[in-house]
């Protein structure tokens, strides 16, 4: 009888020890990161992912389509740094807004797109670099402003 006492006695000492994820995976970039510096949320997160081009292959265009916001109201558009509405916002996008498709989301709600400054009058428009092939699928590092736009809101009208 002395054996229940304690094995009740080890049943409590393994369950009162506490340890957060992040402490049992040593390669997480969180490991050792005082609790204050972990983000709780993924609003909290700086998380982005960057705009692949080069989908379509070496024989076709970096981007395949292009597109124009529509229907973004007075607000405008977020460009996000990730495909998900709590990332960090970039850029807005007004009503006509053209883009450069580039990649979508998985489930189809986000589109990868590189946006074209606007046209000055009597300069050359600037050339993004999605116009013509790349030799492979690779993320964007061009001059032009790069995000996700949620595909609800953007109108494929070339390509």
């Amino acid at each position: 009888m002395r054996l229940v006492p304690i094995l009740a006695l080890m049943l409590l000492s393994a369950c009162s020890r506490s340890s957060e994820v992040a402490d049992e995976l040593p390669n997480s970039s969180l490991a050792g990161a005082p609790r204050e510096a972990m983000p709780e949320t993924r609003i909290e997160a700086t998380l982005a992912r960057p705009v692949t081009i080069g989908e379509d292959g070496p024989r076709l265009d970096a981007c395949g389509a292009m597109g124009q916001a529509t229907r973004v109201g007075p607000q405008g558009l977020s460009v996000r740094s990730a495909p998900f509405a709590e990332a960090k916002a970039l850029a807005q996008l007004a009503e006509g807004a053209r883009v450069h498709v580039c990649t979508r989301s998985i489930d189809q709600k986000w589109l990868g797109v590189v946006i074209p400054p606007p046209a000055t009058e009597g300069a050359a428009p600037t050339d993004c670099g999605v116009r013509e092939p790349v030799d492979r699928k690779q993320a964007y590092a061009g001059p032009c402003v790069s995000g996700w736009v949620s595909s609800a809101y953007v109108r494929l009208v070339a390509g």
